[in-house]
């Protein structure tokens, strides 16, 4: 990292998926801020040996506890869950191990060039409340829930359904990492449950983070537990559909569910690594987008095995092709982990590079030249999370190799 306030290089513009592109120029530094940025439309692009500047990269959707169980494979979600998971998320009971795991872990994403995310804590107080502080001390931005499940899961896992609300009621914000409200999904949450919480979005504002639709098996036993018609409906009748709110997978949809999607402005958080690690289905990105379901793009660590957001990115062009849609551009890739994810999470002054945008920046220098005519796409296929040499979080460097 530069000493001085100022780094010049390639910079990555991504205001929009259709202007996403690589200029020549300068980015200048105030203090957490970036100050101005100029362009240098007179400079030739080095696409041979550039130094790179980035926004960091936002996740809008991981597990904190289960960081440790990337990997574990050749089970389907429910008996993954069963198996790996959950027992993974009991050692949480112990809120100094939840501390410690959650600054391991968010130090080794933002060595990735991931500086702010949604994530899901446990079912334990004291560990979701000790998860936003550690994230706070390191400056990062986040949505952080304590889990509410009062059914269908482990005893050690499960509370009253009261006890929960309340308890997700007193989390307290630290720095830029705010509380959200995360009943896991419709099967491990009673209808009392799933209300209340919907109760205390609507007077918190809070964000709303769940899974929807993810398996077949899971959307039938959801239809066994629930008496709405669909598994999105579920959702709407406890008044958990909104803007913040967060429905990780939705990929058994039907057009109906898309369409009260849709006029909730809910946002579908498009997992493909995990998707096609626990073998759960294709999310069928074109016609969410169609019905005007906004999209962004998560990890799901850890039933996505994938840290590296650049590889989720290249994901969901692959789905696409997997279903024999014409995929994203390469450009609409970047901006999907940059600003699109930042400007769904709420978090507006990250993932662009402008004037009075947080400095959260990642410097990187490829291996291999930046082919025209469609330097994106090299960039993205390419891409070695080798080539970050450093990430900055609000102008300080939190990684350098």
């Amino acid at each position: 990292m530069p000493s001085q306030n100022f780094i010049t290089g390639t910079l990555l513009l991504t205001e929009s998926p259709s202007t996403t592109r690589l200029v020549p120029g300068t980015i200048h530094l105030r203090g957490q801020s970036i100050d101005a940025v100029e362009l240098d439309p007179s400079q030739e692009l080095d696409l041979s040996n550039p130094l790179l500047i980035l926004p960091a990269f936002v996740d809008a959707h991981l597990h904190l506890p289960q960081y440790d169980s990337i990997g574990i494979d050749g089970l389907p979600l429910l008996e993954w869950l069963e198996r790996a998971i959950f027992p993974a998320e009991a050692r949480w009971e112990d809120a100094q191990h939840a501390a410690d795991m959650t600054l391991r872990v968010a130090r080794d994403l933002i060595s990735f060039g991931t500086t702010a995310f949604a994530a899901y804590s446990t079912v334990h107080h004291a560990a979701a409340q000790a998860a936003i502080d550690t994230l706070a001390t390191l400056n990062l931005t986040a949505h952080v829930g304590q889990v509410l499940m009062d059914q269908e899961a482990p005893a050690e896992l499960t509370r009253p359904a009261d006890r929960l609300i309340a308890e997700c009621a007193s989390l307290r914000a630290q720095g830029r990492v705010q509380p959200s409200i995360n009943p896991r999904f419709a099967i491990t949450c009673s209808r009392a449950l799933l209300h209340a919480a919907g109760d205390l979005a609507s007077k918190t504002g809070r964000f709303v983070q769940t899974h929807l639709a993810e398996t077949v098996p899971e959307c039938a036993r959801v239809r066994e537990l629930h008496e709405e018609s669909t598994y999105t409906d579920v959702y709407a009748a406890a008044g958990l559909l909104s803007p913040n709110s967060l429905l990780a997978h939705a990929i058994h949809l039907s057009d109906h569910e898309r369409a009260t999607l849709s006029r909730a402005r809910a946002i579908a958080a498009h997992c493909p690594t995990a998707n096609r690690f626990l073998n759960s289905g294709v999310m069928d990105r074109r016609s969410l987008a169609s019905a005007s379901v906004p999209i962004a793009l998560g990890s799901d660590i850890a039933g996505g095995p994938d840290r590296s957001m650049v590889r989720v990115a290249r994901a969901m062009l692959d789905a696409a092709k997997q279903l024999g849609h014409k995929p994203p551009t390469a450009g609409e890739a970047w901006h999907a982990i940059t600003a699109g994810n930042a400007a769904l999470l709420g978090f507006e002054d990250l993932g662009v590079l402008r004037a009075h945008s947080r400095a959260d920046l990642i410097l990187a220098r490829p291996t291999i030249p930046l082919t025209a005519p469609d330097p994106l796409s090299t960039l993205l296929y390419a891409w070695d999370d080798r080539w970050i040499e450093s990430v900055l979080v609000a102008g300080v460097p939190a990684y350098t190799r």
